[in-house]
């Protein structure tokens, strides 16, 4: 047992420093980079999740297949003081981390509860996701769920809106769901990295809510066209004067003006610069591209593994021996 919780406490310990490590080198790279983002670039998530993936990524790839091949499993030294306190605080992050996520989808679900309790359903939209119609203080539309999604919309922002505009409101929320928006916010908020505390963090998600708004924007505009942008961009300004913007960015929950930026977004739609989504050649051209991408990572990985297995092992050694 204890060649496995030595194990452990090492992979812990190399978490937690690869993860500092990228926590800054992303904090730096945001400030270089993410302003050149397009409003629909996918650059902010993959910059906010960069540092819990690939330190997972690592530690699972890399680290786990050095200590199981070169650490002898007669022989194991104590961890020191410092390599159980790193992994003590590594284990900390994790657990904060999922704790997080946890009672911010409980948050989520409690407040869908009491919005559905005497909620009237009138119809699905996209296909698959029901439209309820609710009695609340404040106006509402918001998108609830991840594997049964739910449209919340407040009687009184259906009688405010006019049919055209309620349809490209419905068409915009279900642009969200297509693009699994909520499944999203709920992985930047339970990513465990030490990201999370540097303000870098805080402009990658709003990079990200503004481009998802951007997109869900884009979605319910190619449904019919400029008719259909003019009318989202007529629903926005209402929506926008009667429902107050939450500024929690990172909540699993996906609503009209939650992004913010509305004026940049209706000068956007009127202008009908809303992307239209790529064609299958193109998507098939993309698709094609990053499998070579990726095919080339792979084999370069396959010549450098076994003395990347190595090196980690002996700078592994190296911790153990000369930390206090």
């Amino acid at each position: 047992m204890s060649y496995f919780f030595h194990g452990a406490t090492l992979a812990l310990v190399w978490f937690l420093v690869t993860n500092i490590v990228l926590s800054v080198l992303v904090a730096v790279v945001a400030y270089a980079t993410a302003h050149r983002a397009g409003p629909s670039s996918s650059l902010p998530l993959v910059l906010r999740l960069f540092p819990a993936v690939a330190a997972a990524a690592f530690v699972a790839g890399v680290v786990a297949p050095s200590y199981w091949r070169f650490e002898p499993r007669d022989l194991v030294e104590a961890p020191s003081v410092t390599l159980t306190l790193l992994a003590a605080g590594a284990a900390l992050l994790l657990v904060g981390s999922c704790a997080r996520g946890i009672l911010a989808w409980r948050r989520v679900a409690g407040r869908a509860r009491a919005w559905t309790a005497t909620a009237e359903p009138i119809g699905v939209v996209g296909g698959t996701v029901p439209v309820f119609r609710i009695d609340a203080p404040q106006p509402v539309m918001a998108l609830v769920g991840i594997l049964r999604p739910r449209l919340l919309v407040t009687r009184g922002l259906i009688d405010a809106l006019t049919p055209e505009e309620l349809a490209a409101s419905l068409a915009h929320e279900v642009g969200h769901q297509r693009a699994w928006d909520n499944l999203k916010r709920l992985a930047m908020l339970g990513a465990p990295d030490l990201l999370r505390w540097m303000p870098a963090a805080r402009r990658l998600e709003q990079l990200w809510a503004a481009s998802a708004e951007h997109c869900a924007d884009a979605a319910a505009g190619d449904a019919s066209g400029r008719t259909a942008r003019l009318a989202l961009a007529s629903a926005l300004v209402k929506v926008a004067r009667l429902m107050p913007q939450d500024r929690r960015v990172l909540e699993p929950i996906s609503t009209l003006v939650g992004g913010g930026e509305i004026a940049a977004r209706v000068e956007h739609l009127i202008a009908g610069g809303a992307e239209l989504p790529a064609s299958r050649g193109q998507r098939a051209g993309r698709f094609a591209m990053r499998c070579t991408a990726a095919l080339g990572v792979l084999i370069a990985l396959a010549y450098v593994y076994a003395p990347l297995l190595a090196t980690v092992h002996g700078a592994t050694e190296i911790l153990v021996h000369h930390l206090p």
